[in-house]
């Protein structure tokens, strides 16, 4: 069963179970697909897991901003429902890589282009654009932009 129809199944057990949040979190998720089968027009009915993961990922980020803004505004109500919603939403994502790790492959990386003689300390996009790459989605960007930034100044 793909990710996708397994959100849809847990919406009904959501109403079943009157939880409210949950039951929004998951519908709101549920539109965002609905969305994006028919801007690719395509005949499926659900869409392919990496692109709903895509979509989480985005609704994650969109939950951490504004719960950012919500506390700068000191509306704690507001920012206590979207962590709700976050947790819901961070359960659906794969589990990803500490900044230890992250910095495990980022070592490596700098160590072979120094072999190749291709390294540019002063070319921080490009290795974590090949970092970021490499990881496919198992590292938060924020991660990988400070370990390569870190790396970068002791290199």
């Amino acid at each position: 069963m793909s990710l996708h129809e397994t959100i849809k199944n847990q919406i009904k057990e959501a109403l079943r179970a009157k939880d409210a949040i949950r039951l929004d979190t998951l519908r709101g998720l549920n539109a965002l697909f609905m969305n994006e089968i028919l801007d690719s027009k395509t005949d499926n009915e659900f869409l392919p897991d990496d692109k709903v993961l895509t979509i989480i990922k985005r609704s994650v980020k969109q939950r951490k901003d504004s719960i950012e803004q919500f506390e700068k505004g000191n509306r704690d109500d507001l920012a206590s429902k979207e962590r709700a919603e976050l947790a819901i939403l961070e359960a659906y994502l794969p589990e990803t890589m500490t900044r230890e790790q992250i910095q495990v492959i980022a070592k490596q990386r700098i160590e072979t282009l120094k072999a190749e003689g291709k390294f540019d300390p002063k070319a921080g996009g490009k290795m974590m654009g090949m970092i970021m790459k490499e990881l496919a989605g198992k590292a938060d960007g924020s991660d990988v932009k400070a370990v390569v930034e870190e790396l970068l100044k002791t290199a």
